[in-house]
């Protein structure tokens, strides 16, 4: 019962890390023993004893035993020891996302006045003592702009049900932190969190199916109801406060800088359930979840705003818009307030009323009904124009300036919609479309000039292209179907939203001109008799592929040379949106390649458009996990060269990224604080246009680099023969496809080609086998090439990375891989596959080029172990190992047992796919990464 004594003045902050960790563990063992008894408990822990022994000191008699241990568990109790480990790592998850909030609250107690490292303010001080003035500060806010977009990915493994016990679990032992609590109170929170655990251990962390596209809208919308409408208004009532701070006498209203965007509903790529009709609904959902949200805040603020005109005196502008709605507005004589001595509260009586009838298309055009949300704002402007008429200042700041920012950033959408669909779509229903209206017979086998010529002239001729007289497929008329619902969409949710539509795999001008040719089709896009263009919807490329992201400039050049095409461009504030996908060019070209070669088409697009005065907003599709380009939200702004952010940033949020990140509010806002103090500071390198002289000799040295790592990587998985067999049968790649995870499919097509298999599933087989080939294969070689073991060649490579963010980065990123990758444990996975010559050559390439990789990486930065630069996450996955490894071998066991079963005509073990697939849920849980 000691840890229950433990208060926040006592130990340090690690400490109470470990207090919690302890705590929740001590909990989960006292559910094991009451729900299966001491048997149960003696088995994890003498499990786990073993895997901690075996981290401390590798012995080959120890492994044997610990295999022996795991391998002889009975059916029944096994599936019991891998929820017992699963289990744990969530507790553990929720103990360390707690502690970042604890650790930021402590230095802010701790430092006074003094601001934290990477903070808002920080950013803000130092753009005073770097001289910058009111103006230039003006400029950079001007300029800002991050758009953060939820995706549906297939990647949290984690049920809504699970989240929500998580985030009581996780206010529960927050409490524990409080001085305050007597000894009752802190028995009464323990049995609570007892009963918490109790619930956890009885509820099934397996979905009974796949979620449906609607499920994942569900999904995504509860991260704004949680968390996102109201932490991210308070990120901007920070930077203006910042701003009042150290830029006194302005009126700071910041722009909107920083918004939520999503794909969830919107992602048809590869996905036939996300269908126009699904489109609609999404956006039908999104705008109630907006209306609910204003409407509790209104009944919050009846609540609040009391002032009584007996006692002070309002505004007439208030007494004039009441008497205004009086006579438009019908109101419930229930709900009416019927003090008319309290004239905020009828206001808002009103308000609300106009408020709920947005979500009654009857009410469409009717006086009491908003038609859009500048009308919201205009009342709430003028509640707080009469509020600091009486002197009600601070209540007009904290009550009404909230919520007008609310209205301005998530409006009746809540959130920009994309739409996002494979360029071979468009160009099938092209084809078909051409065909029958005998413009071409087959246009798909057009040269790519004729294509470009074709689709111009189609967007110069007023004339429309299809007709309701003429039968298409069903793919085409879905296809058409889509661009028609966004028109009316548009029309409906307001211009914002939708206004992307994303090409996967663009490889060529024609696949966006084919994109723009749809839109004139419903209207998205119009040039009128006298010249002008009007255009609602853009094309946006994806280049994702190596090849891809090298003719990325010129596709764009040739676009930007097409005087139509530039005229679009102008309609859109003469800013054209271009995404890089992070995770197929790394499943193509290896992740340092890949990086490179991100980086190269930034620069090469950037120089290009400016030359068009052509803003550039480029779009990264980075997934959650290392081998996807993911890394933490800061780091990934900081990693852009500045120069490149232009009209600013788009970045996905994915999978387990949703909920790391989002589902607690103090995470939350610090994740957004430090986003929104990196752009700044993004901002402010892109003025200093110094280049350093090193510089062009290490962008060939990183070159050189990436040339050498394409070709190791490419050998191993393009070109050797077994590869493909070897990856598929020393992972859990099939078995990943059973875990209802998503509503997408893991390939784009019924293929086993390595082509058509999605760079999800890729990095997450390899992910849950320990080896995170994605995440640093190759990375070693590269390094070797330049270095070749000359001194004055390793003082270079330090230099680089101590000096080059671009290196530093690249760098680091593979430490992180390097440190999460297994190759002991990964050896056992690859003992699944049978073909013992072909097995013992690719696995020793890979450890080959693992052990190189991982000693470049000392001998570049200095240390003596990786991950000595972050020893927070170095403790981290030091802890979590020996709890990880267990499940590791009893997953390779069970996919084992599992496959041998599948070759027999025996009838499929439910219980055994249940085990394989609670033992991936557990590893990602461990890991913190999927795909």
């Amino acid at each position: 019962m000691t840890e229950l004594t433990v208060t926040a003045n006592k130990g340090s902050s690690n400490n109470l890390l470990r207090r919690d960790v302890r705590f929740l563990g001590n909990i989960l063992g006292e559910v094991l023993v009451h729900h299966s008894g001491q048997e149960l408990l003696d088995k994890v822990e003498k499990i786990r004893e073993l895997s901690k022994s075996l981290r401390a000191i590798y012995l080959p008699d120890l492994h044997e035993e610990f295999k022996r241990e795991i391998y002889s568990l009975d059916p029944e109790i096994r599936h019991q020891v891998i929820r017992a480990f699963a289990i744990y790592f969530q507790l553990v998850n929720i103990a360390e996302q707690n502690h970042r909030i604890r650790r930021k609250r402590d230095y802010e107690r701790s430092a006074g006045e003094a601001a934290q490292p990477g903070s808002i303010e920080t950013s803000v001080q130092q753009l005073k003592e770097q001289n910058f003035s009111y103006e230039d500060v003006q400029n950079f806010l001007q300029n800002l702009s991050l758009e953060l977009v939820m995706t549906a990915h297939p990647t949290e493994a984690v049920r809504r049900v699970i989240l929500d016990i998580h985030k009581r679990i996780a206010a529960d032992v927050m409490q524990l932190d409080d001085p305050s609590l007597t000894f009752r109170e802190r028995e009464q929170l323990r049995e609570k969190l007892l009963n918490e655990v109790i619930t956890l251990w009885q509820t099934d962390e397996l979905r009974d199916r796949k979620p449906t596209v609607l499920d994942e809208v569900r999904n995504g919308m509860y991260y704004f109801h949680e968390t996102l409408f109201h932490v991210l208004p308070d990120v901007y009532g920070e930077l203006e406060r910042c701003l009042d701070k150290y830029y006194p006498g302005h009126d700071w209203h910041v722009p909107n800088y920083l918004r939520f965007g999503s794909w969830i509903g919107g992602d048809r790529d590869g996905n036939p359930s996300v269908t126009a009709s699904v489109t609609w609904q999404t956006l039908q959902m999104q705008r109630k979840l907006a209306i609910r949200e204003y409407h509790a805040i209104l009944v919050e603020l009846i609540r609040v705003l009391s002032f009584s005109s007996s006692i002070v005196n309002v505004t007439d502008e208030l007494l004039e818009s009441i008497e205004h709605d009086r006579e438009n507005v019908a109101v419930d004589p229930k709900s009416y307030w019927h003090n008319d001595n309290e004239p905020y509260r009828v206001k808002l009586t009103y308000m609300m009323r106009k408020l709920d009838n947005v979500l009654d298309d009857e009410k469409k055009g009717c006086p009491d009904r908003y038609a859009q949300p500048s009308e919201l704002i205009e009342d709430l402007q003028i509640i707080d124009r009469s509020l600091r008429y009486h002197h009600a200042d601070y209540v007009a700041d904290s009550s009404i300036k909230k919520l007008v920012r609310q209205v301005e950033l998530f409006g009746f959408h809540t959130a920009t919609l994309d739409i996002r669909q494979h360029s071979q779509e468009h160009e099938k229903a092209m084809t078909e479309i051409l065909n029958s209206m005998n413009i071409v017979s087959d246009y798909s086998q057009l040269s790519e000039d004729e294509k470009v010529e074709l689709l111009v002239r189609l967007l110069e001729d007023p004339r429309p292209l299809t007709t309701p007289y003429q039968t298409y497929s069903d793919g085409t008329e879905e296809c058409l179907q889509v661009y028609r619902t966004v028109f009316e969409a548009q029309n409906e949710f307001g211009k914002n939203c939708i206004s992307s539509y994303l090409i996967s795999m663009a490889e060529a001008s024609s696949d966006i001109l084919e994109v723009m040719v749809f839109a004139k089709e419903v209207g998205l896009f119009r040039k009128h008799s006298d010249g002008t263009v009007v255009s609602t919807l853009q094309a946006v490329p994806l280049f994702e592929t190596i090849d891809d992201l090298q003719a990325a400039s010129g596709i764009m050049k040739r676009l930007f040379d097409i005087p139509i095409y530039r005229e679009a461009v102008t309609a859109m504030n003469d800013q054209q949106e271009i995404m890089l996908g992070y995770s197929d060019s790394s499943k193509d070209g290896g992740t340092v390649a890949a990086n490179w070669e991100l980086r190269v088409a930034l620069n090469e697009i950037t120089a290009m458009a400016s030359s068009y005065d052509v803003k550039l907003k480029f779009f990264h599709g980075r997934g959650g996990s290392l081998g996807r380009g993911g890394m933490p939200l800061n780091r990934s702004i900081l990693a852009q060269p500045p120069h490149t952010v232009g009209a600013g940033i788009k970045i996905t949020e994915q999978g387990e990224v949703l909920s790391s990140r989002y589902s607690l509010k103090g995470i939350a806002y610090r994740s957004l604080e430090q986003a929104t103090s990196a752009l700044l500071t993004s901002a402010v390198a892109a003025t200093d246009t110094s280049y350093m002289e090193e510089e062009s000799q290490w962008e060939d040295i990183a070159r050189g680099i990436s040339e050498a790592s394409l070709e190791k990587y490419q050998d191993l998985i393009f070109r050797d023969p077994d590869f493909l067999s070897f990856f598929k049968g020393a992972t859990p790649l099939s078995e990943i496809g059973e875990l209802n995870i998503g509503s997408r499919p893991s390939k784009r097509k019924n293929s086993d080609r390595f082509e058509d298999l999605r760079a999800i599933p890729w990095v997450f087989a390899w992910t849950q086998g320990r080896y995170l080939v994605p995440a640093w294969y190759a990375a070693g070689t590269g390094i070797q090439s330049f270095y070749q073991g000359k001194p004055e060649n390793l003082e270079t490579l330090k230099k680089m990375y101590a000096s080059f963010p671009f290196f530093t980065s690249l760098v680091d990123s593979l430490q992180m891989a390097v440190a999460k990758a297994d190759l002991v444990i990964a050896k056992e996975y690859a003992s699944m596959y049978g073909d013992d010559e072909s097995r013992t050559r690719i696995f020793g390439l890979i450890e080959e080029e693992f052990r190189l990789t991982k000693q470049l990486i000392l001998d570049i930065t200095g240390q003596q172990e990786i991950l000595d630069n972050v020893p927070v996450i170095q403790e981290s996955i030091r802890l979590r190992n020996p709890y990880v490894d267990p499940l590791s071998y009893l997953q390779v066991q069970l996919l084992t047992e599992l496959r041998e079963l599948r070759d027999t005509a025996e009838p499929e073990d439910q219980e055994l796919i249940r085990e394989v697939l609670l033992t991936i849920n557990g590893i990602a849980a461990g890991l913190r990464n999927t795909g």
